[in-house]
């Protein structure tokens, strides 16, 4: 049998009574757009992550988009991101017509690097957007800290990390605002499309309902030009029940991550990094490997799926390779080349795990006995 990367079969079933009854009660309700459920979620998020405001929008983009155009960024101006991440980040603030500012990533976490952001300040720089790669925290203190120093916003792509932390707080709380998805694939992940803004300043939290709702601080009343970005009934109920679920998976996965570390430590491929003082919810288990290509070929012979994410760095998409220069995001650039995504979500049993990890081994052994692989084991 296959083992796929993620199983969201296998996580429908283990909760099928109580999903099956809250999208029942959606229907039997008759209301679809803006109802109790999300009201509901948003107070719920708010209180799992410790924050004073949730506001449920159509996906993590929007989110993202939605936050930027709140805090006035836009023509002329420019944000930090990081220069490997998923392209969303990027285009959230290519569509407010801002300007991405990349920055290289981190060789052990591949999250932006805080050192760097310095020298990238411009007097049109409005703003940083640090992201939670992979489930790992950014070193916040560092971010904050330039922000302070130079008047920046800080908008959390916490689109892969919920329920982390970073120093006992969890991330998406430490910015002006934080951004969540609920893509299906993700550790809180809906039945489509769906994403939140989470903040503390009443002020944004009254700007970003308005921006999902057309603009309308009143129905038919707009205030400013908004858009269509409502989070709907049905998403908000299957996340309500997946919410209470949340701890408990995130746990699997990090015992999973443990596991593979036991079975993979002894073998010449890159493990991820998990930093002192933070907690890692592994929305992927990503490892780094010399002979990649090789490597997840003979891994599907196996049966074994794997992903790549991301194949190219921020700075080689065609949007934005003509004024990047290659040469100064070297990690982001062997990032793409190396890291591959192994299986890791909570229904995996521990023979899954046995079977992926000796999957590894075996690909990775077979890959560097090929003429033309580069060697593994090099450093960064």
């Amino acid at each position: 049998m296959r083992i796929p990367l993620v199983d969201l079969v296998a996580q429908y079933r283990s909760i099928r009574t109580e999903i099956d009854a809250a999208i029942r009660d959606v229907l039997e309700s008759g209301v679809f757009i803006l109802g109790r459920n999300v009201a509901a979620l948003e107070a719920e998020i708010a209180a799992y992550l410790g924050v004073r405001y949730a506001v449920g929008v159509a996906s993590g983009t929007d989110a993202l988009l939605l936050v930027l155009r709140a805090l006035g960024i836009g023509s002329g101006d420019e944000v930090l991101v990081p220069a490997y991440t998923f392209f969303a980040t990027a285009e959230a603030v290519s569509l407010c017509e801002a300007r991405p500012i990349f920055i290289d990533v981190d060789p052990d976490t591949y999250c932006l690097q805080p050192a760097q952001l310095d020298a990238y300040v411009t007097p049109r720089t409005k703003a940083i957007i640090p992201v939670h790669l992979y489930g790992h925290p950014v070193d916040m203190d560092q971010v904050r800290d330039v922000a302070t120093a130079r008047g920046l916003k800080v908008v959390e792509d916490n689109a892969q990390a919920i329920g982390a932390t970073y120093r006992g707080r969890k991330t998406g709380t430490f910015g002006d605002a934080g951004c969540l998805s609920f893509f299906p694939s993700k550790n809180l992940g809906a039945y489509g499309d769906a994403g939140m803004i989470v903040t503390n300043d009443p002020g944004l939290d009254e700007t970003v309902r308005a921006l999902r709702t057309h603009g309308w601080k009143q129905k038919y009343d707009p205030h400013t030009i908004g858009t269509n970005s409502r989070l709907d009934e049905l998403q908000a109920a299957v996340l309500r029940v997946k919410l209470r679920h949340l701890e408990r998976w995130t746990e699997a996965r990090r015992r999973i991550a443990a596991r593979y570390r036991d079975l993979l430590q002894e073998e010449a491929i890159g493990l991820p990094h998990e930093a002192p003082e933070v907690r890692h919810v592994y929305h992927l288990f990503v490892i780094r490997v010399a002979e990649r290509n090789a490597v997840r070929r003979r891994l599907s012979e196996l049966g074994v799926a794997s992903g790549i994410y991301y194949p190219k760095p921020l700075h080689r998409l065609i949007p934005y390779q003509e004024r990047s220069i290659s040469a100064m995001y070297p990690v982001a650039d062997r990032a793409a080349e190396e890291t591959l995504a192994i299986p890791i979500y909570p229904e995996m049993t521990d023979d899954d795990v046995c079977r992926v990890a000796e999957a590894v081994r075996d690909a990775t052994r077979e890959a560097r006995q090929l003429p033309d692989a580069l060697g593994a084991g090099e450093g960064w």
